[in-house]
């Protein structure tokens, strides 16, 4: 479907309106076949949409998905939104439009609309689980939508409102300028707004909208229209496509179909950052990707030889996190080769494979062995104990830490513990050796939440 799409852009057009048809449809379904469809759809087709700046079948997917795939969590969410939203409107109708609406009469400027939107409920719930679960902390349920003539009127609407309100610092995004890798063009700002509230605002022109709203579909139906020359701007909104063929050939022939579908989940649909080059370029990489997965992202030679990395000019760990917006830069050597560790942390399968292949050439086959992290000869039984301060999703990045070695957790258990404030969590694994339990443990104690932790040779 991939190498189609990637020479016909109709093709995936036609594929994602079938499966929207299929998700509006989805009661007349076996029930036993529904929670399959759904999953398929926010694992696949939602993200296909995203990558491809359809804003609004993305989020309708995703929506008609939720309740089938996790009935009781969009349940939950739907009800605390029900409660918020209609006091949320009546605030933005009534009485932050008005403002908007004098300001702009004075500044000479005649936006074309300005409207809010609701938060999509499965976006909300994905933005929650980083939240710890507290709507108080959402400042995006609603937010102000303002759509203006160009761009210099996204500008100066920009200026107007920092007139108005002070803007919360560090949440001004700039996506005109540097536009997201799916095409998303808009002006984000986050301000203490009428009565002191939060609100964030959305500025952009009709065009912006529109691509935002349809995306790739958008850039086709202008190229029809303008009939522009072979490449244009539906071509360079491919070109994750045409990677990902790359890619496929490069590293499909070595996996089955079942670990190349996770790896594609991994290197195209979960959520991502965009980071900097030097330069300027922006590189688009998995939530949670360090500077070795940006420096195989830009060329195998440049992670091979890395030697060190520095995010906005300043020297980091090369298992650092890496968040939009940053600017990396990668400090090489040419007689420096790939450490073996760097496969207990790098996130993206591209980076994975790259250095494995690396060591496979580079070294024998017993540092080979070192270097392949995987479950083919465990031999020590190991049981890690973490006293841990409760809270949601935390069971989740602790496994985490154990996936990343490529690890199965045979046992888990919660104890409540007399004369201890916190509860414990008893983790048995099997190990390759001391060394590993001694970097499992140094990596559980940087996860949120956990207070202590020790091991034992069971």
């Amino acid at each position: 479907m991939f190498l189609a799409f990637a020479k016909d852009i109709r093709v995936v057009l036609i594929k994602l309106a079938d499966r929207l048809h299929n998700m509006r449809t989805i009661q007349f379904v076996r029930p036993e076949k529904q929670k399959r469809i759904a999953q398929e759809t926010l694992e696949i087709y939602a993200p296909i949409a995203y990558r491809l700046g359809m804003g609004s079948i993305k989020g309708e997917l995703e929506d008609l998905a939720f309740p089938l795939v996790y009935p009781n969590e969009y349940a939950w969410v739907k009800k605390e939104v029900d409660k918020r939203v209609p006091e949320g409107e009546h605030y933005l109708r009534k009485e932050v439009k008005q403002v908007l609406e004098q300001a702009f009469a004075s500044e000479h400027i005649e936006p074309i609309t300005i409207d809010y939107r609701k938060k999509h409920l499965y976006s909300l719930w994905k933005k929650l689980l980083r939240y710890d679960m507290d709507m108080e902390r959402i400042t995006d349920l609603l937010a102000m939508r303002i759509v203006v003539k160009n761009i210099e009127d996204c500008y100066q609407t920009l200026g107007i409102l920092h007139q108005l309100w002070k803007p919360l610092p560090g949440r001004i995004k700039d996506y005109i300028a540097l536009p997201k890798q799916n095409g998303y063009r808009s002006i984000h700002t986050t301000v203490f707004c009428v009565r002191n509230k939060i609100i964030e605002f959305q500025i952009r022109t009709q065009e912006m909208h529109d691509e935002a709203e349809r995306g790739v579909a958008a850039h086709w139906a202008y190229a029809e229209e303008e009939k522009p020359k072979q490449g244009g701007e539906v071509a360079q909104h491919m070109k994750w496509v045409q990677k990902l063929a790359d890619w496929q050939k490069e590293i499909g022939t070595s996996e089955s179909s079942e670990e190349f579908l996770e790896s594609l989940k991994i290197d195209f649909f979960k959520d991502r950052v965009f980071v900097l080059t030097p330069k300027g370029e922006v590189i688009d990489l998995p939530m949670d990707a360090t500077p070795v997965d940006f420096a195989y992202a830009v060329h195998t030679d440049i992670g091979n030889h890395m030697t060190g990395a520095k995010v906005n000019g300043k020297l980091v760990p090369f298992d650092f996190a890496l968040s939009s917006g940053e600017t990396v830069e990668i400090l090489t050597q040419k007689n420096r080769k790939p450490n073996p560790e760097w496969l207990t942390f790098v996130k993206s399968s591209i980076a994975k494979n790259r250095i494995r292949s690396t060591l496979r050439k580079e070294s024998s086959e017993s540092l080979l062995g070192m270097a392949h992290i995987s479950q083919t000869a465990p031999r020590l039984s190991y049981q890690f104990t973490l006293t841990v301060r409760d809270r949601v999703g935390l069971l989740k990045d602790v496994s985490a830490v154990f996936s990343a070695f490529r690890i199965n957790i045979q046992h888990v258990a919660v104890n409540s513990v007399k004369n201890k404030p916190f509860p414990e969590i008893v983790i048995s694994a099997q190990l390759r050796d001391t060394k590993q339990a001694e970097s499992i443990t140094t990596r559980l104690k940087n996860v949120r939440d956990v207070e202590e932790v020790s091991y034992k040779n069971t």
